[in-house]
């Protein structure tokens, strides 16, 4: 079946390289819609969507854009305008893929219109600024792909023709040979932090898929838990297990390993009944390249690999993160149940351990209980979170649950 892919650029600017773009799509058999973001000049080439429509797709006229002599405020209109016709033609079955290109401009809308679509829907992003921290983790669509455009900024060379026509390639072979996201059988989505500092998904993955369900566990590094957070928001769960809250520490902490302000908040904003624990809460994690804060230089530290390191907390740090953590789930409209294992809460938090604090545990505990006390139902555990009694006790809450009708049964597979 013949794919078409919704090309969004500005006509005006970069008129040659879309051009190129669609005809290499054309060529590999796809079908293309265009859509104009432009605001100053014309396309000098058909489209199917104008800058026109975009723009009074928000109440807005181009002229009206210009008129307001700041570039950014206009691309935020179009951004607007942009994502609000991508959802409602994908909705009318017009496309089966997006592929956008630009700058920090043109990438700025594209972000928003992939945003706008559904998990499943190929979406790719040609930028100059493609895995650059420019691009803050809550911008980010749970399934985007950006392909860094070398050599892209201003007309038509080798190495843009080899970024674009691999582009084209990608985004036309995604629609072709996409699964898109059933959910025959209710999900649990979990977090954690790799398999080694965190292993409790080796023995929560065959018992919960026994019970019926899928089991999508994200990695907590910045992304994981942004697709995590977007999902769990918008209520893609039966129930979560959100047992690595490490992200919610970076962020907090200023650390470039976040997956964005709203962490800690996605399930409890859609109702979804959530268990968490907190799974490496006691460590700050880095890039690899980030220059350590002064105030963690006299702390341990664990160098993990090239792209991430580790330093710990102290109890100060740690009672404050607890205070914080009890907030957020505080606020929760759904179900909301706590474990807190008294006896570490990630692999090298254990006697003898890189990173064990007996003193620094307690008081996390200590805090966890005051702030959570009379807000959130909880239970203390004697053991660790890597332990078998941790994931006993988190699978008799789902099953508690199961039973009160507040998380529904899983499905035998078909």
């Amino acid at each position: 079946m013949t794919k078409t892919i919704l090309v969004i650029g500005t006509f005006d600017t970069k008129a040659d390289e879309l051009d190129y773009l669609i005809g290499r799509i054309r060529s590999e058999g796809g079908q293309v819609l265009a859509m104009d973001v432009s605001v100053l000049g014309d396309p000098v080439m058909p489209v199917d969507v104008t800058k026109h429509e975009v723009a009074g797709a928000v109440g807005e006229t181009i002229d009206g854009l210009i008129a307001l002599g700041e570039e950014g405020a206009a691309f935020e209109k179009m951004s607007a305008g942009a994502a609000l016709l991508t959802r409602r033609m994908y909705d009318e079955g017009r496309f089966d893929g997006l592929i956008a290109l630009g700058g920090t401009m043109g990438t700025d809308l594209a972000l928003d219109c992939a945003q706008a679509l559904p998990s499943g829907v190929p979406k790719y992003i040609v930028s100059t600024v493609a895995g650059s921290p420019l691009i803050a983790a809550e911008r980010m669509a749970t399934d985007v792909q950006f392909i860094l455009w070398a050599g892209g900024l201003y007309g038509l060379n080798p190495l843009c023709k080899s970024s674009l026509s691999q582009a084209a390639g990608a985004v036309l072979g995604a629609a072709k040979a996409v699964e898109p996201p059933a959910f025959d059988r209710p999900v649990i989505g979990m977090t954690s932090l790799g398999s080694s500092c965190l292993n409790y998904m080796k023995r929560l993955h065959p018992e919960l898929t026994a019970r019926g369900y899928d089991v999508a566990v994200f990695h907590t590094t910045g992304m994981g838990g942004m697709a995590f957070e977007r999902l769990a928001a918008e209520g893609a769960f039966a129930c979560v297990m959100d047992f690595s809250l490490q992200e919610f520490v970076n962020m907090l902490h200023g650390s470039l390993v976040s997956a964005g302000t709203d962490r800690l908040t996605g399930a409890g904003r859609s109702g979804t009944p959530q268990i968490v624990a907190p799974g490496a809460m006691d460590i700050l994690d880095l890039a690899g390249w980030q220059e350590i804060p002064a105030r963690f230089t006299d702390r341990p530290f664990h160098q993990h690999n090239r792209l991430i390191k580790s330093v710990a907390f102290n109890a100060e740090e740690r009672r404050m993160l607890a205070r914080e953590m009890a907030d957020r789930l505080a606020a929760a409209t759904g179900p909301t149940h706590f474990l807190l294992p008294k006896g570490g809460i990630e692999e090298w938090d254990r006697p003898g351990g890189p990173a064990y604090d007996a003193e620094g545990l307690a008081a996390f505990i200590n805090e966890a209980q005051g702030s959570l006390e009379g807000r959130v139902s909880y239970e203390t555990l004697d053991c660790h979170i890597n332990d078998d009694a941790f994931c006993a006790a988190a699978l008799g809450q789902l099953d508690l649950w199961v039973a009160e009708g507040l998380v529904p049964a899983g499905k035998s597979a078909a």
